[in-house]
């Protein structure tokens, strides 16, 4: 366990794995050294774990910390930001902690397999419906089970399957955004739903936007163009419109639909969109009703029909 006691978050966090690692090592970052701290990392072995309890985010050297544990096939566990969350968060950041096997490793592969089948996708909100005629890349499930995959572990709390569409011209409508992310990671909700209008993958235009979100869009376009890449089914049933993270790495797998703004994806290689240089991720959260793949409905009033 590495962590810092900066946040309420983080304390409560170290106090419950306290409990539920009574053998394990605690480091407190802030008055460990870095070589301290590695010539813990160097006694382990592969597939240990390591824990990262952080109020904002660790790192050792130019690298993200996770990713130099990956680098040495330990197993771990990140809990990043948790000083952008408020007191009254606390209690859904926990409850989005919670695993159920059945729900996730059910319903996940369930929905990952129609996503992989499909040609057609219709996220629909009130008034609005935005289209996917493609097909789309393959799903990648982030449920808790890692037997197919090379890393074992990730930021926590989880709960998501993600694709994107293979032919973004085929991405074509209206949808509403009930929240999207700040420049400063920070989810953001709107007095009222904004309404983007989508052509060929491309945001052309938008209704009811405030300064904030008109602020975000100038910022991507002065750079690249406004593609909508990513569609994020989220599974986590703690986090709802209504049951808010502020910080949008966490949030990001609340239950129910999110996008992606710009040309930025590390997973899916596109023509043209370079992974290295490509700058703009910005999640954004859909106010959806019902989503259909190929005519069939699988989510439908902030639930699963899968």
């Amino acid at each position: 366990m590495v962590f810092d006691t900066q946040s309420a978050l983080s304390r409560l966090l170290v106090e419950g794995y306290r409990v539920a690692l009574p053998n394990a090592v605690f480091l407190d970052f802030d008055t460990t050294t870095p070589d301290e701290v590695r010539a813990a990392i160097d006694l382990l072995l592969p597939s240990d774990l390591v824990v990262l309890v952080q109020s904002t985010s660790f790192r050792l050297n130019e690298f993200r910390f996770r990713l130099e544990l990956f680098n040495r096939k330990l197993k771990a566990i990140e809990h990043p930001h948790l000083g952008r969350m408020a007191e009254n968060e606390y209690e859904t950041y926990v409850d989005a902690l919670a695993y159920d096997p059945q729900y996730y490793r059910v319903v996940g592969p369930a929905l990952q397999r129609r996503i992989n089948a499909a040609s057609r996708v219709v996220v629909s909100c009130q008034g609005t419906e935005l289209i996917y005629d493609t097909h789309f890349e393959p799903a990648k499930p982030n449920l808790g089970d890692y037997a197919e995959m090379k890393n074992i572990g990730g930021q926590f709390p989880i709960g998501e399957v993600f694709t994107e569409p293979v032919d973004f011209s085929g991405v074509n409508g209206k949808v509403k955004l009930f929240a999207f992310g700040d420049e400063d990671f920070r989810v953001i909700v709107p007095p009222t739903p904004v309404t983007v209008i989508i052509e060929k993958g491309i945001i052309v235009e938008t209704e009811n936007a405030t300064q904030e979100f008109l602020d975000v869009l100038a910022k991507i376009r002065a750079e690249e163009a406004l593609w909508v890449r990513e569609l994020g089914f989220g599974m986590n049933r703690a986090m709802t419109r209504s049951r808010l993270l502020a910080d949008i790495g966490s949030y990001e797998r609340m239950c129910g639909i999110h996008l992606s703004l710009g040309q930025k994806h590390t997973i899916y290689a596109k023509p043209g969109m370079p992974k290295r240089s490509s700058r703009y991720h910005v999640d954004v959260f859909v106010d959806v009703i019902t989503v259909t793949i190929d005519g069939e409905i699988v989510f439908k009033d902030g639930s699963y029909c899968v």
